[in-house]
């Protein structure tokens, strides 16, 4: 399993979001410093979030974006924004290594099967979801300003056999809480599809990453890609090192 940390951008800050409020923000200084700072302590991927972007539908940041990418030796995965196929090979071409596509990838899921077909393994599915009251798990879209009104089991039947790189699933009640993962959920999107999956949301220790890097779907046992880690390494709750070392029993 691997580590991404994550940078969220906000008005060419890096900043840290609870639940998507941005009235309930952090602010974390440079992005280009604390990319390089991550992967000078061991950092062998980063995921970065243009969050002004995912709200607005414009690409904010897109300039930062791809110099940040730049500045490290590591693959970048960068999500916000991305509303077409042109955005996608914009990114990529600019050295980008994973583009992560969500509200338009929701409104259209075709996009997101005609990119990855396009660009094998370079492009990722982002399910930013919310669990309702009868349990099932409801994609939102907008910078997570609304419900897609469709449904994350129907969004993955639509993409199956898709040469995608990873589903990035968010538990939207969990991110920026440090209240640990949605295991359930995660386990199961891994039993409801074969494309890797990274998970995000929620990560507040070192023993949540164990825990997600131990973790097994209870019909096809299948494990994390990944996980994204955001506030828990920026307010010094776990180090890279930490993290790496509770990645590695999962392979």
């Amino acid at each position: 399993m691997e580590l991404l940390p994550a940078i969220d951008l906000h008005q060419g800050q890096a900043v840290r979001l609870v639940q998507g409020d941005f009235d309930r923000s952090s602010t974390y200084g440079d992005p280009e410093a604390l990319a390089r700072s991550f992967v000078d302590r061991g950092a062998r991927w980063l995921h970065v979030v243009d969050l002004d972007a995912a709200r607005s539908g414009r690409p904010v940041h897109r300039d930062l974006v791809k110099a940040l990418a730049r500045s490290v030796d590591v693959p970048v995965q960068t999500g916000g924004g991305v509303r077409s196929l042109a955005d996608v090979e914009d990114l990529l071409a600019a050295g980008l290594a994973r583009v992560v596509l969500g509200t338009a990838a929701l409104e259209d899921p075709g996009l997101a099967v005609a990119a990855a077909t396009r660009h094998p393994g370079r492009v990722a599915l982002g399910l930013d979801y919310r669990r309702l009251p009868d349990g099932r798990l409801e994609a939102a879209s907008h910078g997570w300003a609304a419900g897609s009104g469709r449904m994350v089991d129907e969004l993955l039947a639509i993409v199956a056999g898709a040469p995608l790189g990873a589903l990035v699933v968010t538990a939207i009640a969990r991110d920026g809480t440090l209240e640990g993962p949605d295991v359930g959920g995660l386990a199961a999107v891994l039993d409801a599809s074969a494309i890797p999956v990274v998970a995000s949301g929620g990560v507040g220790s070192v023993a949540d990453v164990a825990a997600l890097a131990a973790l097994a779907s209870p019909a096809e046992r299948r494990t994390l890609a990944g996980v994204v880690v955001g506030k828990a390494l920026v307010d010094g709750r776990m180090s890279i090192e930490e993290g790496l070392a509770a990645c590695a029993p999962s392979g």
